[in-house]
């Protein structure tokens, strides 16, 4: 049996970020796959590819994220954001790039925005500063005033009276409690004429204004993340409209406004997972587009432009007709014939009781030809979920007849704010026994037992599947962690930015060694754990450069467990971040995981 190979996987390419023209004639995108990234341009109503920009590269957002990118009003050109903080005006259809200006910044620099009359853009500068750069003189200015420790995503209203964006302050994460910031400004030199702020009671993600001032976002105060308008629910469900805020540039929702001010809102729905992009009429009627994962949504006058994804529909970018509902695939990024791949499956919704009687969910992917081994995969953040979308890799290991079930232990997004907040001040716990008390429900059920079960998680999934090794270790034979974290002390006190103090409000703040936070910090790492851990078969892969979670971690992990009588293979990637880019190193990391499930699992082999 011939079956999908590693160099299959990592081939093709990334697609993100469309955005139709202001005439709504053609789609720009970003375009990113073997060390290469650049913009390409596409009619709306189908045609050839091209590419749009040869030299320098744009700075491409990933998975539902963007930012990179905005057009000009006049629909000339557009400008991007390459490395370094560069901001490159692009003609479009073709011809050379100009330079605009460049934004200092120690990390990155985001989520740009052009002014209506095509002058400014504001950017993010580290997550840090609202930026507004004059694109004609390159001078700038800051227009936020500092208060906020993390600032994202600012958006222009349609008038250029007043520029949006989210904000929140430690220890809060941006789904803990986010407000919206909107400064006026003087249109003809941005100056800042004054701020206020849209406190909700939770958070808010992805605001806008409207033509009539009205302040559009993406709220939980009711429970849900639901589309909002000055504050009120839009559209009111127990379903999810955006993912969490782990990066600038999500659009998970469109708004449409007709001169009389009435609203049509194209919402990218989470159904336990599975995706819906529905269109809400004004007087509240929804109509379902098209069924799949949706981000990147943009409503024009003519059509619904979107990222779109599915179990079995590989990453593609559509647009749908407003009339008739007919959809049109502009672009496509994997390689060709993963349509005809017997093992992409839809997954079932499942559901198993808790170890306090909670409603747990997952979903369980069948293999076309199983052989009775069940990998549990789990997501990272914690505060994150592997929505229905097309992963190549869960099709690598169905193939090879492994059944994979995903867990969406409490902590998990996509069940509203209460299931979320959950895991608050409980990780490394609640997430441990969620996952435990799911798989002993799939091994109860059968085919599957502990002997044929692999446990695979990457990030602060790779920290849940190795406390499930540590305190479960009767439910699986082996486990696979990439990039995990380990040492939350050391998070606490090295971890990047965005996430240093993600941990004050997962687990507890960090006060001194031998008071109670400290403690329950040591208590929960694995390093505390090793004894146990040093009974399980276990793969550990890390990038010797992680920004987030220190590769020391995992050295130290390692020579702890080998300390206690233990055994793990481990391997380090050269150059590497938090998460493989290189693809020799995306190759190589599949091969490993292959060989050491397939010796675990049948030592014959």
């Amino acid at each position: 049996m011939v079956v999908i190979s590693p160099e299959r996987l990592a081939a093709g390419r990334d697609l993100t970020e469309p955005r139709p023209s202001p005439s709504g004639r053609h789609v720009v995108f970003v375009v990113a796959g073997a060390g290469d990234a650049h913009l390409a341009i596409v009619p709306v109503e189908g045609g050839p590819e091209r590419r749009l920009t040869s030299y320098p590269t744009p700075r491409p957002g990933r998975g539902s994220g963007g930012g990179a990118f905005d057009w000009m009003p006049s629909g000339d050109g557009v400008v991007y954001l390459a490395a370094g903080g560069e901001i490159w005006y692009q003609p479009v259809p073709g011809g050379e790039p100009r330079r605009r200006g460049v934004v200092e910044a120690e990390e990155s620099v985001s989520a740009i925005s052009v002014s209506p009359d095509g002058r400014f853009a504001v950017v993010v500068a580290d997550l840090a500063r609202v930026v507004c750069c004059d694109l004609i003189t390159g001078a700038q200015h800051r227009l936020d005033d500092g208060r906020h420790d993390f600032v994202i995503d600012p958006r222009w209203a349609p008038d250029a009276s007043a520029v949006v964006w989210q904000a929140w302050s430690t220890p809060a994460m941006p789904w803990d409690g986010s407000v919206a910031v909107v400064a006026s400004v003087d249109p003809e030199t941005t100056t800042v004429i004054s701020r206020h702020e849209h406190r909700p009671r939770h958070s808010l993600q992805q605001p806008r204004l409207d033509a009539r001032g009205r302040l559009w976002s993406v709220c939980d105060d009711e429970g849900w993340l639901n589309v909002t308008r000055d504050g009120e629910v839009v559209v009111a469900e127990h379903h999810e409209h955006a993912g969490p805020t782990w990066g600038p540039g999500q659009r998970s929702y469109d708004v449409d406004v007709a001169a009389e001010g009435r609203a049509w809102v194209a919402v990218a729905r989470n159904e336990a997972g599975f995706g819906r992009l529905v269109l809400v009429a004004p007087d509240g009627d929804a109509t379902e587009i098209g069924k799949g994962v949706h981000a990147q949504i943009t409503l024009t006058a003519d059509h619904i432009v979107a990222l779109r994804s599915g179990a079995r529909t590989p990453t593609q970018i559509v647009a749908y007709d407003r009339g008739t509902g007919e959809r049109r695939v502009l672009a496509v990024g994997p390689v060709s014939g993963w349509e005809e791949e017997p093992a992409l499956v839809e997954p079932s919704t499942i559901t198993a009781p808790g170890a306090d009687g909670a409603t747990l969910h997952a979903r369980l992917y069948r293999a076309p030809d199983p052989r009775g081994r069940l990998i549990v995969w789990v997501h990272g953040g914690p505060t994150d979920q592997w929505p229905v979308e097309f992963r190549p890799r869960f099709t690598m290991w169905l193939d090879r007849g492994y059944d994979i079930v995903v867990p969406d232990h409490r902590g998990s997004t996509g069940h509203g704010r209460a299931y979320q907040q959950a895991m608050n001040h409980r990780w490394g716990e609640l997430d441990v026994s969620d996952t435990a008390a799911i798989l002993r429900d799939l091994h109860a059920r059968g085919p599957w037992g502990p002997e044929q079960t692999v446990a695979m998680g990457s990030s602060a999934g790779g920290f849940t599947v190795l406390g499930l090794a540590a305190r479960h270790p009767d439910l699986l034979a082996a486990v696979v962690a990439l990039y995990p974290v380990s040492d939350l002390v050391d998070l606490r006190e090295r971890s990047h930015r965005f996430e240093r103090h993600s941990t004050d409000t997962l687990v507890a703040p960090l006060d001194g060694p031998g008071r109670p936070g400290h403690t329950l910090l040591v208590e929960r790492s694995l390093l505390s754990q090793v004894d146990a851990l040093a009974r399980v078969r276990m793969l550990i892969l890390h990038g010797d450069q992680d920004p987030v979670v220190p590769v020391e971690q995992s050295r130290a992990l390692v020579a702890a467990i080998a300390a206690a009588g233990g055994s793990v293979s481990y391997h380090e990637y050269p150059d590497e971040g938090h998460g493989f880019r290189r693809l020799d190193h995306q190759i190589d990391e599949a091969r490993r995981v292959a060989a050491f499930c397939e010796t675990v699992l049948d030592p014959t082999s």
